[in-house]
């Protein structure tokens, strides 16, 4: 994921901000008895981006990958909209608890920029929906150039999208989150009950405004390939820590990196902490065997 890069991560001020007050009196009024949900997940599962994951011989990935993780951010659905067979066979190569966050399609956010997207989003919504209980929530991520003087194309998008599909919505261009745009936008996320995207990564500290819409985190983690990437997860820990005991209900979290094959490395780090800090017991991805050195436990990334 290049979105966010900077040539020295070692300059940029990575200290999480302040958890708003909009986003802890979210919480609060919507707290529930109910366990929170916690999944965490990598953008792929493909050999070719996590090279060194995959145990020699490997041949379903998405089968081995759902053993080692609960989740995927499913990019893949961006560049075409996946058909219901494909939804079906990827939903019946994972375990029970496993789930999935697909991606827009492109053609809907990026071409068609909203406008006349009635048919697609059928499409989209009819095979997806056929994940069945492994469907997380969707997430729209919208182009860079989409700027707040498209506002009433994107309420109109938001109000008539399918009611009963969660979606999550993540804007990028810098002028949604000047003061006054930013709160019409996140009243708009709130009343037609979208979640609002969380991105951290290095170029873009805009984008970590932490101003929740719903009782959901939907969390996209990019990493730098540099040794801030630990620090800056275990910061993570304190805020999840703060707004779980506010009374957040989802935690989804997804961690990439510029050169992905570090991914797994990433995630072994923050669900080993993230385990100890709430009690959680997410599965921790662990290193293959390598059948040079004999049968010796796997062993964390």
């Amino acid at each position: 994921m290049k979105f966010g890069q900077v040539p020295d991560p070692s300059i940029i001020d990575f200290s999480i901000p302040t958890t708003p007050k909009e986003t802890l009196d979210l919480l609060k009024k919507n707290k529930s008895d109910k366990p929170m949900e916690v999944y965490v997940g990598c953008a792929k599962w493909n050999k070719t981006d996590l090279k060194g994951f995959y145990p020699r011989g490997t041949k379903d990935e998405l089968a081995y990958y759902s053993t080692q993780f609960n989740s995927i951010e499913l990019n893949a659905t961006f560049y075409n909209s996946p058909s219901k067979q494909q939804v079906e066979t990827w939903r019946d190569k994972t375990p029970l608890d496993f789930k999935f966050f697909p991606k827009i399609p492109q053609s809907i956010s990026h071409f068609s920029r909203l406008l006349n997207t009635d048919e697609k989003v059928k499409e989209f919504v009819d095979s997806t929906v056929l994940f069945e209980d492994k469907f997380g929530m969707a997430f729209l991520q919208l182009i860079d150039n989409f700027k707040p003087k498209d506002f009433e194309r994107m309420e109109k998008f938001l109000r008539d999208f399918p009611k009963g599909y969660p979606l999550a919505v993540e804007v990028r261009n810098e002028e949604w989150f000047k003061s006054e745009v930013a709160k019409k936008f996140f009243a708009l996320l709130e009343k037609t009950n979208k979640t609002n995207v969380l991105v951290d990564t290095a170029g873009r500290r805009d984008m970590m405004h932490m101003r929740l819409t719903t009782p959901t985190a939907f969390v996209r983690y990019v990493g730098a390939n540099h040794p801030t990437d630990y620090t800056r997860l275990d910061q993570w820990i304190n805020t999840i820590v703060e707004w779980k005991e506010a009374g957040l209900q989802q935690l989804y979290f997804f961690i990439h990196q510029n050169v992905e094959v570090e991914s797994p490395l990433l995630a072994a780090h923050f669900i080993d902490k993230l385990n100890k800090a709430i009690g959680t017991k997410l599965p921790i991805p662990q290193k293959p065997e390598d059948p040079k050195k004999g049968k010796s436990a796997p062993t964390l990334f």
